[in-house]
């Protein structure tokens, strides 16, 4: 009995002692989790006190901010009236020499060989032969060249001999618009290189109207607002468009989007934000033109999405030689009905060796084309591609030889020939002679190179995008006026379609082309030009 009382003593007291403990253990984890939310509230509010700081801070530099813009616009403001009475100046010494007033055109490639040069000469020509009174000026970078050299060239070339002399101002800065001096962010280089060549060209002769003929853009508000010039523009091409921003979206390789960028998801986007953001600046610059003329109704469909002008904004369809090849007889191919009636056919291409033309495809599709004709007569030995072009500068060179590199590759270097820089004449015998014109420019702009196959009496067979697409290998009267091609396969198949045809299936497509070039004769642009020219041409005289 003792004993059990003695149990129950032990075991009460055990119990005494575990309940002290829990007590004592909820006493601790209280204290512990009252700490902890106490830690927290003091973290939240030293965390409010040091937003509450930073915005005071903010905003108390508000003001400074805003005064320091206004001081820095101001002085900007007073540079830019500084250096535009300055040239103001240098402008009216001019004028008290000689009072006839001058248009000045910015073409640094002058001296070239392209549809561009051919719209420069013609619109000198045309300018000079309606306003005599007036000077001309033209901003170059070729050097090596006299005047004279360069005028005879433009004669030999395009057969355009001006009326008048003009004055040749050379740069010396030509190099910063060359795209290789731009590995990255070409487009930026060179917009912003142009602005560093047209200061050059304004402070070297300010005019009183200027003319950018070759898509410097970024020279306009330099002449507008430091030259206080009057100032148009001829766009061949616009610096970015919707299609590249479409390309880069897409993240398809050409050449102006590199594989590697095309491959990453994260760097075709920041291309397609840089693009955007070009594209804006790119609109503000062109939006500084009294006149914009443009040379297809594709370029047209883009400027008026990024200038934003269509009240100054018109198509003025580049002058294509046609006249000269519109007497040459078409008949001659009738005699026979077959593809052997011929010992030769040549399948010409005419444009600058730029990338953009895309010769590589010509010369994979040749190889395709080869490939599908057998030997003998009528077989790929009756076949040739003669490529005629011009070279700008050193990197078109060399891009000839990377081609010549790659007919060796394909094993087709005996049946293509290159001729560059050739004369007109030479130019128009080649053309004469063609079965088959081929162009396979990704949206061209225009295509004088096709306008010009058409009229020789060629078939034309040409890229089915852009100008050729929407202005020139149209339906004339309902009948046909070329062929059309995207690819190496689409494009072999419509020469083997050409060759395929009848000689008197193939004039008839050939007096279609011939008879809807007319509107783009010289004669046309000329009219089309002076009109858009007028309203800055009269306040000149």
């Amino acid at each position: 009995m003792f004993a059990d009382r003695h149990n129950t003593i032990e075991e009460e007291e055990e119990q005494t002692a575990t309940g002290k403990d829990e007590h004592l253990w909820a006493i601790t984890n209280v204290t512990y989790h009252s700490g902890k939310m106490a830690g927290h509230d003091h973290h939240r509010d030293h965390l409010s006190l040091c937003l509450c700081d930073l915005i005071r801070l903010l905003w108390s530099m508000v003001l400074p901010c805003v005064y320091l813009s206004l001081v820095l616009a101001l002085l900007l403001f007073l540079l830019v009236m500084g250096v535009r009475i300055w040239l103001q100046r240098s402008r009216k010494a001019r004028l008290a020499q000689n009072s006839s007033p001058t248009v000045a055109f910015f073409h640094p490639y002058c001296n070239a060989g392209g549809g561009g040069e051919r719209v420069l000469w013609c619109a000198l020509r045309a300018l000079q032969n309606r306003y005599p009174n007036v000077s001309f000026v033209v901003y170059t970078g070729d050097h090596g060249v006299t005047g004279e050299q360069i005028l005879e060239g433009a004669q030999q070339r395009f057969n355009v001999r001006l009326p008048h002399p003009v004055t040749f101002i050379f740069l010396k800065n030509r190099l910063l618009v060359e795209a290789s001096s731009y590995p990255h962010f070409t487009l930026l280089g060179q917009s912003m290189g142009s602005m560093f060549l047209g200061w050059e060209a304004l402070t070297a002769f300010v005019p009183d109207l200027y003319m950018d003929s070759m898509g410097y853009a970024f020279t306009l508000p330099i002449f507008r607002y430091l030259g206080g010039c009057r100032v148009g523009s001829y766009v061949h091409y616009p610096t970015v468009s919707t299609d590249m921003l479409s390309v880069v979206r897409e993240r398809n390789p050409r050449f102006n989007n590199a594989d590697y960028i095309s491959a990453n998801p994260l760097l075709s986007m920041a291309k397609v934000m840089y693009y955007c953001a070009f594209a804006l600046i790119y609109g503000l610059a062109g939006s500084c033109s009294d006149v914009v003329m443009v040379n297809s109704t594709w370029t047209l469909g883009h400027i008026l999405a990024l200038w934003r002008a269509p009240s100054r904004t018109g198509v003025v369809y580049p002058p294509c030689d046609v006249r000269s090849f519109l007497n040459i007889p078409l008949e001659d191919e009738v005699e026979g009905e077959g593809l052997d009636d011929r010992k030769c056919h040549s399948i010409v291409s005419v444009g600058q060796f730029r990338p953009e033309k895309d010769h590589r495809l010509q010369i994979r599709a040749f190889r395709k084309l080869l490939d599908r004709k057998g030997v003998g007569p009528g077989g790929r030995d009756s076949l040739r591609l003669v490529l005629i072009g011009g070279c700008r500068n050193q990197e078109d060179d060399d891009r000839v030889l990377m081609l010549r590199g790659l007919c060796q590759e394909l094993g087709v270097t005996e049946r293509v020939e290159f001729k560059l820089n050739v004369p007109f004449d030479e130019l128009k015998r080649e053309l004469v002679d063609a079965t088959i014109g081929l162009h396979t420019m990704w949206n061209e702009h225009f295509g004088i190179g096709v306008v010009e196959c058409m009229a020789a009496g060629t078939v034309i067979l040409a890229h089915k995008s852009g100008g050729p697409k929407l202005d020139i290998v149209v339906p004339y009267e309902g009948g046909q006026t070329g062929f059309l091609a995207d690819s190496e396969d689409s494009y072999a198949t419509a020469m083997e379609t050409i060759l395929a045809l009848s000689p008197s299936a193939r004039l008839e497509i050939r007096r279609n082309a011939r008879r809807s070039v007319d509107r783009f004769s010289d004669q046309e642009f000329d009219a089309s030009f002076l009109s858009s020219m007028e309203s800055l041409m009269g306040k000149l005289e």
